[in-house]
């Protein structure tokens, strides 16, 4: 599952770029992140944790030409009140992309409300003898990557708010996902649902079927993965550029034969 992840450590032009837009396109997305700067949304995020519910940058179907901030973790339109929208928050960060056209918090946004998540990356823990050890997982040539995320907007009763919210979808893990995430409490390996440039508009404006049909495991070749410091507990290392640096443990030295993972 994807609870830990970062962005916003490049330029402006990466992400207006990256989305595959064109020149005209680029220059204003470029624009509205530049007004983002300057209220202060636009800022490295070295290490997020979904639980803390921060905001994610989105392009969202409802306005495919402009950048959003969508808060992590769905809300979905029908919750009643803040303490129900606290609780149902917490549990819906991921979104199990098998099963997005299902389920009651995910169904009405898979069919209506998609959207491509930013990030520069994620991290995923590894579990070893007892331990679990962080590793980080980008691309090699360092593009942001894009996300398949659905989205809902809440309106708070007691404020009058709205709240637009979103959830990361997952797929099932590609062979070294499967070894990085082998959390023995979970029924499978996970990892995020990675969009290609030929799938994007597939995942924001397809039917159904075609959808469905994109929601399967990125290839590993285009990936980079390295253990990094302790991103929780006592240990954690906060939100700064050392939480993405590679940091080896010796009981996981691969030259010793002691890993668990290779």
């Amino acid at each position: 599952m994807c609870y830990d992840a970062y962005s916003q450590t490049l330029s402006k032009n990466k992400y207006a770029k990256r989305y595959g837009a064109s020149e005209d396109d680029v220059d204003e997305l470029e624009r509205q992140l530049q007004v983002f700067e300057e209220k202060h949304l636009f800022k490295p995020n070295f290490h997020t944790n979904g639980f803390q519910h921060l905001d994610l940058l989105v392009i969202a179907n409802d306005d495919p030409k402009k950048f959003q901030y969508q808060q992590w973790g769905l809300i979905p339109f029908w919750v009643k009140d803040e303490d129900s929208a606290g609780k149902i928050q917490n549990q819906t960060i991921n979104a199990r992309g098998e099963t997005i056209f299902e389920k009651p918090s995910f169904r009405e946004p898979a069919k209506k409300r998609r959207c491509i998540i930013f990030l520069d990356g994620f991290f995923e823990h590894h579990h070893y003898k007892g331990k679990t050890y962080p590793y980080l997982i980008k691309f090699k040539n360092n593009d942001p990557m894009l996300m398949g995320g659905i989205w809902d907007a809440w309106i708070n009763k007691e404020t009058g708010e709205e709240v637009k919210t979103v959830s990361i979808v997952t797929t099932s893990a590609n062979p070294i996902m499967a070894r990085i995430h082998n959390n023995p409490k979970l029924k499978e390996p996970r990892m995020p649902l990675i969009l290609s440039d030929e799938s994007k508009d597939t995942w924001l404006f397809g039917e159904k079927e075609d959808v469905q049909s994109i929601v399967k495991p990125y290839p590993e070749d285009e990936l980079e993965y390295f253990t990094v410091r302790r991103l929780r507990g006592k240990e954690a290392i906060g939100n700064v550029p050392e939480a993405l640096e590679e940091f080896k443990y010796p009981e996981l030295d691969v030259t010793g034969g002691q890993t668990s993972l290779f």
